[in-house]
């Protein structure tokens, strides 16, 4: 195998690297930061087939007014908690103080979810999803997940280095053999 076979197929393999990583990156951490979302893992069946376990959830905030039966929610089981579920509204009313309310259910579930969900529970609407993509996020920590995210910015900073030094040195190489030599 000559040696410009291999400088190519490292060259492919460096970049289907990454592009593997910025295709995970960029939606699991970029775009929610910069939008305004925050990203959450289904973690059961309820939601079956749109939203299999295993598929980041990405939701962002929205006014409660404009949320309508069909919407996909993420919403706190009790106000304050940290224990999260994402749904769909299949219906909505105002609660005694004339403040509205949802009813949510899984695609997957038979039956509507037993409580209505107030708008302080709201955490946000589905805003798009990937799927597999919240296994790897559930796998990591917060401090895992920060430094995955050094660690990968410092591998590709790295990488385009190479790269750049690489292109030099055939640049610098291709001159050199296609200067006459003078006697």
């Amino acid at each position: 195998v000559s040696a410009v076979v291999v400088r190519w197929a490292w060259r492919l393999v460096g970049w289907l690297v990454i592009l593997a990583v910025v295709a995970s990156v960029t939606p699991a951490v970029l775009v929610p930061r910069l939008g305004g979302g925050t990203p959450y893992t289904v973690l059961t069946g309820s939601m079956r087939p749109g939203l299999p376990p295993g598929t980041l959830v990405v939701t962002r905030p929205v006014e409660t007014t404009e949320l309508g039966v069909g919407d996909v929610i993420t919403y706190q089981l009790n106000s304050g908690d940290a224990a999260v579920v994402t749904h769909r509204i299949v219906s909505q009313g105002l609660d005694a103080d004339g403040e509205p309310v949802f009813r949510t259910q899984g695609d997957a579930n038979n039956a509507p979810d037993e409580n209505w969900v107030r708008p302080v529970q709201v955490m946000g609407e589905k805003w798009y999803s990937v799927p597999y993509l919240g296994y790897v996020s559930n796998g990591l920590t917060g401090t895992q997940r920060q430094n995955g995210i050094y660690l990968t910015a410092a591998g590709l900073m790295g990488y385009a280095l190479l790269m750049l030094a690489g292109s030099a040195w055939d640049s610098r190489r291709r001159r050199s053999v296609a200067e006459p030599v003078h006697v």
